[in-house]
């Protein structure tokens, strides 16, 4: 089995089947936790799991395998009061077992402003061969753009043509994203990226794992679709980075 194939199948048996079991099949026993929901440990896990309501499941909308490094994009049901998208991000070792993940979650948006869900769009990455290209345009964009706020900049790396925007307050095009930004300017949440922690690249879809400040101390998870050597679709969550963790490993 593949990375990706053996992170699929662990999710399916740990968030779909619900079974505490496949803890000791498929994660590692010094398994390491980065999110705010679960103090680190297999153990740890194994309790979420068994904790899980009836109602609970996991809609998967894509993944991206990298390395040792699988991402996945999805709505969370039945973990709280309300439908949560997520981004999960695992590191495989060299067993084949889970060893690492980082994730964030937020509120699923009903009404969003371009009409596109914040998980909809292609599912299957494409151009495989165009894994490094893209990688390389993705991190320069972050590095001139976001981190960088040389927006002067943009239409070296977004497309003029079409950009299609599932952030949930957002329309298409380059000026929904400078609307957005201008917005949340007024409202005292500048979009600032102090650092980018992790590129998860594969064929035409790159994940950017980002910290900086949005109001208050952020994690930005942005992941873009290219085409033709430009940026074509954005999918984002923005998530407040707790003041306290279950854990003393950090959220990055």
């Amino acid at each position: 089995m593949s990375s990706k194939e053996k992170v699929i199948t662990a999710v399916v048996e740990l968030f779909g089947h619900k079974d505490p079991g496949a803890v000791d099949r498929w994660v590692a026993a010094d398994y390491r936790q980065h999110s705010s929901l679960v103090a680190d440990g297999p153990e740890a896990l194994r309790q979420l799991v068994a904790g899980l309501p009836a109602g609970f499941r996991y809609e998967g909308a894509r993944v991206i395998a990298d390395g040792d490094l699988v991402a996945l994009h999805g709505t969370y049901h039945g973990f709280g009061p309300q439908p949560l998208v997520a981004f999960d991000l695992f590191r495989v070792d060299a067993h084949g077992k889970l060893a690492e993940h980082w994730d964030a979650l937020t509120p699923l948006v009903a009404d969003t402003a371009s009409g596109r869900s914040q998980t909809d769009g292609p599912a299957a990455p494409s151009d495989l061969d165009k894994t490094e290209a893209n990688r390389a345009l993705v991190t320069e964009f972050a590095e001139k753009v976001l981190k960088g706020a040389d927006y002067s900049v943009l239409t070296d790396y977004i497309s003029t043509e079409t950009y299609l925007q599932h952030n949930p307050e957002a329309v298409d095009g380059l000026d929904g994203f400078g609307a957005a930004a201008a917005k949340w300017a007024e409202q005292g949440k500048n979009l600032v990226y102090r650092t980018v922690h992790k590129v998860v690249a594969e064929g035409d879809f790159v994940l950017l794992q980002s910290e900086g400040e949005f109001g208050v101390p952020a994690a930005y998870w942005d992941l873009f679709r290219v085409a033709d050597g430009k940026i074509v679709e954005h999918w984002d969550l923005i998530a407040p980075i707790p003041a306290e963790l279950p854990h003393s490993n950090g959220l990055f």
